[in-house]
C-alpha cells in the first residue's frame, strides 16, 4: 500500500471531538499549491466565500456565486490529503428554504468531494442546519460578525457590544449548536463573549477575531502571510509576502533586463551531463 493512501482524512467527528482539547489549527485556502502546503499543520481548510475578494477581487463576498466555490473547493480537495475541507456556501444559496441548502449543499459535497459545508447562521437558520444534518450533510456554523450580513449591518461591525447584540450572538450560537452544526466559528466578538458562547455550546468554537478564548483559531491565509497592504487589526502577521514579492519580481525583471540568465548551451550541458 502506498504512503498516499495511508493517509486519514480527518473527519467532522473528528473535529467534534476536539471540544476542549489542544486547540484546532485552520486556515482559509482557495487553490492545490496552497492547500498542499497548509495540509500537513491544519485540522480544517475551509474554502471561504472570502474568495471572491482575496482572489476574484470584489468589493465584498455578495458577488460570489456557487460555481466559483465549486471550482475553488475542487481545487482545494486536488492538494489538501488529511485536513477536512469545508466549502461556503455562498449568499442566496441556502436561506430561501431548507430544501434549497440542501440541494445546494448537496451539489457542492459531490462535485467537490468535501466533507462539509459551512453557513452564516442567525437564528433563523437552525432549522435549515437541522434539516441538513439529519440528511448527513456536516454543517459549521457562523455567528457574531457574518460578512453577509455587512450590507445589512452597515459594515463589518463588532458584535455583542450592547446588552441586546451580546444576548443575540449568545442566542445564534446556542441555536446553531442545538441544530446539530459540528462546530462553529464566531468572528468579530469580544474574548469575554467569545469564553461565554464557547462554555455554552459543545460543538467546538473556531475564533477569527474573537481571541484565544476559542477551542480553535482560523484566519484567512493572505491576510497571515501579508499579501495585502492591510490586514484587520486581529490579525498577526507571519510574514510579508507583499514586499517579499515585489523584490522578487524586481529582480526579476532587472535579470530580463539585463540578460542575466544561464545560456541555453549552459543549461543542456547540465540536462546531459545529469542524464
Amino acid at each position: 500500500m502506498s504512503a498516499q493512501t495511508q493517509i486519514r482524512r480527518i473527519t467532522a467527528p473528528d473535529i467534534r471531538s476536539r471540544k476542549g482539547e489542544e486547540p484546532l489549527v485552520c486556515l482559509t485556502a482557495y487553490d492545490a499549491p496552497m492547500a498542499r502546503l497548509l495540509d500537513p499543520h491544519c485540522e480544517l481548510l475551509l474554502v471561504g466565500d472570502s474568495v471572491g475578494m482575496v482572489v476574484h477581487g470584489l468589493d465584498s463576498t455578495i458577488g460570489v456565486t456557487l460555481e466559483m466555490m465549486i471550482m475553488h473547493g475542487k481545487a482545494v480537495m486536488r492538494g489538501a490529503k488529511q485536513a477536512l475541507v469545508a466549502v461556503d456556501m455562498p449568499f442566496g444559496t441556502y436561506e430561501k428554504s431548507p430544501e434549497q441548502a440542501f440541494e445546494n449543499a448537496s451539489k457542492v459535497m459531490r462535485e467537490t468531494g468535501c466533507q462539509a459545508i459551512k453557513i452564516e447562521s442567525g437564528t433563523y437558520a437552525a432549522e435549515t442546519i437541522r434539516f441538513m444534518t439529519e440528511r448527513s450533510i456536516p454543517v459549521i456554523g457562523h455567528i457574531g460578525l457574518r460578512p453577509q450580513a455587512a450590507l445589512a449591518d452597515g459594515g463589518y461591525k463588532v458584535k455583542g457590544r450592547t446588552i441586546a447584540s451580546r444576548q443575540r450572538v449568545i442566542d445564534e450560537a446556542v441555536a446553531t449548536d442545538e441544530a446539530g452544526a459540528f462546530a462553529i466559528v464566531i468572528e468579530g466578538v469580544a474574548e469575554d463573549l467569545a469564553r461565554e458562547i464557547t462554555e455554552a455550546v459543545s460543538a467546538p468554537t473556531i475564533g477569527i477575531g474573537a481571541s484565544a478564548a476559542c477551542d480553535g483559531q482560523i484566519l484567512v491565509t493572505q491576510d497571515m502571510l501579508g499579501v495585502f497592504e492591510w490586514t484587520p487589526k486581529f490579525v498577526k502577521r507571519y510574514e510579508n509576502m507583499a514586499e517579499r514579492t515585489e523584490a522578487a519580481v524586481r529582480q526579476y525583471a532587472t535579470d530580463v533586463r539585463n540578460r542575466a540568465f544561464p545560456t541555453s548551451a549552459q543549461v543542456y550541458a547540465v540536462k546531459r551531463a545529469d542524464g
